[in-house]
């Protein structure tokens, strides 16, 4: 909106001298409309003394040195409109043509709090320096100045998408980290996507190695991204999330606008056979160590499959009940853990195993999990200590040979379960 300063002009009527008439009886009269016309004089004077001269102020400029005479040449735009509602909470800013701006304030509506921006060095945009609250009501005051000092000033009143209107991608990997060779990308979104095609195109993955990346769809909260085969070791991957506006479903809007970049560490993969109960682990293709392990048992038996370590914890609390089993065990302080399911299943460290039981690597006892030798407090120089630090988030732990069936894609990060053809089947564009 631009403010544009005009000057009034105000004419001034002079009055001629009133002339007598000499005409008999009439000297009172004429002395009457004498006296008229010399007030009507004054309150004319008077007025132009009040309203000031016109002209001369055109003439020489206002106050500042511009010419008030002439409208500001700078429009100032900004990006939420006055009176608007679902504007983003990304791409809210200020910008001028035709002019330098001079003062921006933005200040949440019902608190009167200073929102922090920045001014570009050639005055021309201002952007808030942190992203906006979704659901709130902010002023944006601007001033501007054109080449010639002359000012303009635009405002706007606008409150910012709803929580109820928008979603957001909750995703992993964390940007700049550093994962294993068979992390996906994965968004877990907080409503139901009806569009996927739009979602999904407005997020774009690549690798540093030029493999081909794609979507995969679990149900309508859920989106994964791999290539055919693990991630190179020692790639880059960038995902870029352009959200910020696209409709996800009827009245929902998403507000992510943002590029997240991490990289692939060394290749390492660890095979578990449930059947000699015992751990490989590779690492750029050759043996560090084969390790005894305790498997599930026959009546609790571990997934077969390709399992993504997801989270790794020095020390947690593994209650049965939170997964189906009844009062089984509950352990306040397993030592190494690393999950592979959403459902459960882990690799971790096992300072309880029973003394009877014959030593790890000759019987399965776990509810499912993969155990490791271990002693309580995880300060101990154990195996499980050893594995649990030589490995990452996104590492492969394959099982093989055992009763049970083999993982669902879905149940963690373990899409590696499905073909490529199955896996290309679930992208929507």
């Amino acid at each position: 909106m631009t403010t544009q300063d005009t000057t009034g002009r105000e004419t001034v009527t002079r009055y001629g001298t009133a002339q007598r008439l000499a005409v008999p009886g009439r000297r009172r009269a004429s002395r009457r409309v004498l006296l008229a016309c010399a007030a009507l004089a004054v309150g004319a004077l008077t007025l132009t003394a009040c309203g000031g001269d016109a002209q001369a102020h055109n003439d020489k400029g206002g106050s500042d040195g511009s010419d008030s005479g002439k409208s500001s040449t700078a429009q100032i735009a900004i990006s939420a409109k006055d009176g608007s509602t679902g504007a983003s909470i990304n791409e809210t800013g200020v910008s001028v043509k035709d002019g330098k701006l001079t003062e921006v304030t933005m200040t949440e509506a019902s608190s009167g709090k200073s929102v922090a921006g920045d001014l570009s060095s050639d005055g021309a945009t201002w952007k808030p320096k942190d992203q906006l609250e979704r659901g709130t009501k902010y002023r944006i005051s601007a001033r501007a100045k054109d080449g010639d000092g002359r000012p303009a000033a635009a405002n706007s009143i606008f409150t910012t998408v709803s929580t109820s209107n928008s979603y957001i991608g909750t995703y992993t990997p964390d940007g700049d980290s550093t994962v294993g060779v068979g992390m996906p990308v994965s968004f877990t979104f907080d409503k139901a996507i009806t569009d996927k095609k739009a979602v999904q195109s407005h997020i774009t993955v690549s690798s540093s190695s030029g493999q081909q990346v794609v979507g995969h769809w679990f149900g309508g909260q859920r989106l994964d991204f791999r290539p055919e085969e693990y991630w190179k070791a020692g790639s880059k991957v960038t995902m870029k999330i352009d959200l910020d506006g696209v409709k996800g479903a009827d009245d929902l809007y998403g507000v992510q606008d943002k590029t997240v970049t991490f990289t692939i560490g060394r290749s390492q993969v660890s095979t578990v056979d449930a059947k000699t109960e015992t751990m490989t682990v590779q690492r750029d293709g050759k043996t560090l160590k084969t390790i005894p392990i305790s498997a599930g048992s026959a009546d609790h038996p571990t997934y077969n499959g390709q399992m993504v370590i997801s989270e790794k914890f020095t020390q947690t609390r593994m209650n049965g009940e939170t997964v189906g089993f009844g009062g089984e065990y509950d352990i306040p302080d397993v030592p190494h853990a690393m999950r592979l399911s959403s459902s459960g299943t882990f690799v971790h460290g096992n300072y309880w195993y029973a003394k009877g039981n014959p030593p790890f690597g000759n019987s399965g006892t776990s509810h499912g999990c993969v155990g490791l030798q271990d002693v309580q407090g995880a300060q101990g120089d154990t195996i499980a200590k050893w594995f649990y630090d030589n490995s990452l988030v996104g590492d492969v732990v394959t099982v093989k040979n055992s009763p049970d069936k083999t993982i669902a894609p879905d149940n963690g990060l373990n899409g590696w379960n499905m073909s490529w053809s199955e896996w290309q089947a679930g992208s929507a564009v």
